[in-house]
């Protein structure tokens, strides 16, 4: 298994659509500095603990990320990640046993086709294999494929979100790409004029009913428990540990820019990075970190944009593009 040049990472799929589920890893065959930051108040994790400063691994030898539909159940799809790096012999060698260093986030999918389709290790190798360094598919793939908005409401008035990339490259060279899976329980929103392009849809005419009135006005539904927005951003810059975590708080600026409201009690917005430059002696300087800060939270916005844009409908839930708003 080789990275392409560039950011030396490789982005792979699993989508069942007809579960209404997915995943999508995110691989550092050469390992990366990491780094991961939760704001949601609803997590559903693995691993995020060894992403923290300080933690006793290696900071350069994270080896991968899964974004998983099926809530905690989907997180049984990091074992086949880790099952497919331990073929491949990448890992962390201890005295025992090589040990991959693989982190995962979930978001919850349940319902919108099936309760009972969960991505499972299967789910999380067929993504491995199909892993590659070109642009990733968007839009109802992978862990985008059950995604869905705007569910103060009900499920039945929501939006199907999905999953977004964008890019950014600064004047120094450096790359930062975010891939993010949209599942929020807020709209999504044009940054440029702040008009709602995907969220809780009305029942008496085209358009949106914006969530914030939604919620004033009387009780949210049962369903608004369904959310989580999740992402990687990768980065070839060369970062510190306590520099990636940075990274990802700055990161997690651009899900507040697309998304309102972000990072609700009700959400398990979490944000990783991945930086595959080597690690330096000393940090970036500090202009250079603002900078990469400013492209990470643009990209997450950009993300967040494409992955409704590029969404098609699902188990009845009709895509922005198909309600005739991109």
């Amino acid at each position: 298994m080789r990275a392409a040049r560039g950011m030396n990472v490789l982005i792979g799929h699993f989508t069942d659509r007809v579960g209404g589920t997915g995943c999508t890893v995110v691989l550092c065959p050469t390992g990366a500095t990491a780094g991961v930051v939760v704001r949601g108040g609803a997590p559903c994790t693995r691993e995020t603990d060894i992403f923290r400063p300080g933690a006793g691994v290696d900071p350069r030898r994270v080896h991968g990320v899964l974004l998983t539909g099926g809530s905690v159940f989907g997180l049984a799809a990091t074992e086949g990640v880790v099952r497919f790096l331990i073929e491949q012999e990448v890992g962390l060698q201890t005295v025992h046993a090589r040990i991959p260093i693989v982190a995962a986030a979930g978001l919850y999918d349940l319902g919108v086709l099936s309760a009972e389709a969960r991505p499972d290790a299967a789910a999380g190798y067929a993504a491995c294999v199909a892993a590659s360094g070109a642009t990733p598919e968007e839009g109802t793939v992978g862990a985008g494929t059950g995604c869905t908005v705007g569910k103060a409401a009900g499920l039945e008035r929501s939006t199907k979100g999905g999953l977004g990339v964008a890019t950014r490259r600064l004047r120094n060279g450096a790359k930062i790409q975010a891939l993010v899976a949209v599942n929020a329980f807020g709209d999504v929103v044009d940054p440029q004029t702040g008009a709602v392009i995907a969220g809780i849809r009305r029942r008496d005419r085209p358009g949106f009913e914006p969530t914030s009135v939604v919620i004033e006005g009387r009780p949210t539904r049962g369903t608004s428990r369904m959310n989580t927005t999740i992402g990687v951003v990768t980065t070839d810059a060369s970062l510190t540990r306590e520099e990636a975590a940075e990274l990802a708080a700055i990161a997690h600026d651009g899900l507040a820019v697309a998304i309102r409201p972000a990072h609700t009690r009700v959400d398990g917005d979490t944000l990783f990075v991945l930086a595959t430059g080597r690690r330096p002696t000393s940090g970036l300087p500090m202009r250079d970190m603002i900078a990469l800060g400013q492209a990470a939270a643009t990209a997450v916005t950009d993300a967040v944009v494409r992955a409704v844009r590029q969404a098609t409908g699902l188990g009845g839930i009709p895509a922005a593009s198909e309600l005739g708003m991109r």
